[in-house]
């Protein structure tokens, strides 16, 4: 274990033998840092909140700090970070409150660039990339493999579906399904994350069938309700329209991005 002088620690928080702290870093109470973690200098992880292992926080980030929420008096909240994580300069990630689930989550395997913004009771799956001061308000919901472009915001309790991507100065106000592709102010669907899809490893016939998925849903015939149970009827055998439909049936009163909207 490596830590600076200049650094202050909490006597209550739990560090792995491995753990280097830079300079001029704070750790708060009932902090846990897992085996590999590096907070570079200047770092606050405020309290209450689980590191996982091999994360590396730059400068100025504050980690677990109280949730920006007028009801907030104090009580025991948690901030939750998996494994292999970099968390840039100037970023924000809030610990829970007791109106929501009490935890912020955020998976492993995510990139984190300067001054993004993880809000209250958030979750955040696995590989999510957050540009350059991407914003999530609170309870909001992002899938695995998400890409959140840079000064793109994402609306208290929005979800954002598994391998979506956001443009930059996005403003979501309404949810994204999975691996569409949403911009502009406010963010409409422009089709689906083809290169993610790629990069994923689809070839071109199933691109096609997932495009062709796409249109029957949001370009068809008759209302959308229709519409849906007609793709999930035609397209049972791909599983990604299969997430896009359940997405959607997950929770029908939230509002929707749309193409055209």
């Amino acid at each position: 274990m490596t830590v600076h002088p200049s650094a202050i620690v909490d006597p209550s928080a739990r560090l792995a033998d491995d753990v280097v702290i830079g300079p001029w870093c704070t750790v708060g109470p009932g902090v846990t840092l897992a085996a590999g973690v590096h907070l570079v200098s200047h770092v606050v992880v405020q309290q209450d909140t689980s590191i996982g292992e091999r994360t590396v926080i730059h400068p100025f980030a504050v980690i677990g700090g109280d949730p920006q929420h007028n009801g907030y008096r104090g009580e025991p909240v948690r901030l939750e970070i998996g494994a292999d994580n970099s968390i840039r300069e100037h970023c924000t990630f809030n610990r829970g409150t007791p109106q929501g689930s009490g935890v912020t989550r955020v998976g492993s395997n995510g990139l984190f660039m300067t001054g993004a913004h993880v809000g209250h009771d958030a979750v955040v799956g696995d590989h999510v990339v957050m540009a350059n001061q991407a914003t999530l308000g609170g309870h909001a919901k992002i899938g695995d493999r998400v890409f959140l472009g840079g000064l793109c915001a994402v609306h208290q309790n929005g979800r954002v579906g598994q391998g979506a991507i956001v443009g930059g100065l996005a403003a979501v106000t309404r949810d994204v399904i999975p691996y569409g592709s949403a911009w502009g102010n406010h963010a409409q669907l422009h089709g689906l994350n083809l290169i993610g899809l790629k990069r994923k490893g689809y070839g071109k016939d199933a691109v096609r069938r997932l495009l062709a998925a796409f249109r029957e849903l949001f370009e068809g015939d008759g209302v959308f309700a229709d519409r849906l149970d007609r793709v999930e009827a035609t397209y049972a055998e791909l599983p990604e329209i299969m997430e896009i439909v359940a997405f959607i049936r997950a929770d029908a009163r939230r509002p929707l991005c749309l193409p055209g909207e």
